[in-house]
């Protein structure tokens, strides 16, 4: 099969926004359909009620071990904290969750960004989707602009970006501040998702996440316009 057979998508070596819907429309699903159950709920709070006294007893290693989990997560593909997250949001509320959570990935994306300048591309390629880096090191450079950066880690999985602005030796200082802005909504929102979902409001869990699908997709058209220029 020729190249000119191909969508203009898999010409472009960059994924098309839609490839990306159907699994966070079938997880957003599933997450309405869990909220919704009764039985569901009533064991998740069970956990939630014996995990608090333990959180209460070590706040501070509890807080700690959220953060360092959190931080995985902004690294690893294969990794998340989201289980985690009703156990936070039980604990110590929206705020300070939203807060630890955002902290968290700033020191994950600040990690993947230390390991990737530091050891390069060998190590990299163990740690995140070699297609992915591969995509966008070729379009990416110490000299993109600023604006351009933030797209990119607002439209992109977070694990991706450190590693490659890390190889691009992209300035510490201009990336600690597009990852700083970046990650401050999508913690924020992903909180009151999950509050949503730990109150039952429904309407409002598939809202939210039906607004950050749209976010993404259109971050991510965006930013496949700016590369394909």
């Amino acid at each position: 099969m020729g190249t000119s057979s191909l969508p203009k998508d898999a010409r472009r070596g960059l994924p098309s926004p839609w490839l990306q819907v159907l699994p966070l429309v079938l997880l957003l699903g599933g997450l309405a359909l869990l909220a919704s159950s009764d039985a569901f709920q009533a064991l998740l709070h069970r956990v939630l009620d014996a995990a608090a006294p333990i959180i209460a007893e070590h706040p501070v290693r509890g807080a700690a071990l959220f953060v360092l989990l959190s931080a995985v997560s902004a690294m690893l593909a294969f990794f998340s904290s989201a289980l985690l997250l009703p156990v936070a949001i039980h604990a110590w509320g929206q705020a300070l969750s939203a807060l630890l959570l955002w902290v968290g990935w700033m020191v994950g994306g600040a990690c993947a960004y230390g390991i990737a300048r530091a050891w390069g591309r060998p190590v990299v390629r163990r740690l995140t989707s070699g297609r992915m880096l591969a995509r966008y090191e070729a379009r990416l450079s110490r000299h993109s602009s600023f604006g351009l950066v933030l797209l990119f880690q607002l439209a992109v999985p977070s694990e991706i970006p450190g590693y490659v602005l890390g190889l691009a030796r992209y300035g510490l200082r201009r990336y600690l501040l597009v990852l700083a802005v970046a990650e401050l909504p999508y913690a924020v929102g992903t909180v009151y998702l999950g509050a949503s979902f730990l109150e039952q409001r429904t309407a409002v869990l598939l809202g939210l996440g039906v607004a950050g699908i749209v976010f993404g997709v259109w971050a991510l058209h965006l930013l496949r316009k700016r590369l394909g220029a």
